[in-house]
């Protein structure tokens, strides 16, 4: 690369649960600058997931939930001699991390509740249970880089 690195942006930790990872996850579900709605939303969901889940802590099911659907490896083009392959790489942590919030926030949107709390937190639940639409694009990313596997070579 030419320039130099971008610097890291620090992420301040959420005021109710005193985390980072919470903060990101609002940042993703956040629409037009409106962060306190979004927090609302989670929040509200957080509540709707302990009423469900008594057993365990609402913050730990999200966590569980989000680390079932982190992706580990995904699959990226590469033109070679005229010739587009899919080529498995594994994916570094900062980005699992955003892939798999990007995919819990996207499903939560499709499904048919009321409110996006409740969407969301059928979401969380699905996902803590190792169920629902954001597994389902975890599982089909492994197995498109499980079927492009002998393309691995024309790594860079």
């Amino acid at each position: 690369m030419r320039r130099r690195t971008a610097k890291k942006h620090r992420i301040l930790p959420d005021p109710k649960f005193n985390d980072v990872q919470v903060t990101k996850f609002v940042n993703n579900l956040m629409m037009h600058g409106k962060k306190e709605l979004a927090f609302d939303i989670f929040y509200t969901a957080l509540e709707i997931v302990e009423s469900k889940i008594e057993d365990e802590a609402p913050l730990e099911v999200f966590k569980k939930g989000l680390k079932n659907i982190t992706p580990d490896v995904e699959v990226r083009s590469r033109r070679v001699g005229g010739a587009t392959y899919q080529i498995p790489q594994p994916i570094r942590d900062g980005r699992k991390e955003s892939l798999g919030m990007k995919w819990l926030i996207s499903f939560a949107r499709k499904r048919n509740d009321n409110t996006m709390g409740q969407k969301l937190a059928s979401e969380i639940m699905a996902a803590f249970k190792e169920e629902g639409g954001a597994i389902k694009k975890k599982e089909d990313t492994i197995r498109m880089a499980e079927a492009n596997k002998a393309f691995s070579h024309f790594r860079f």
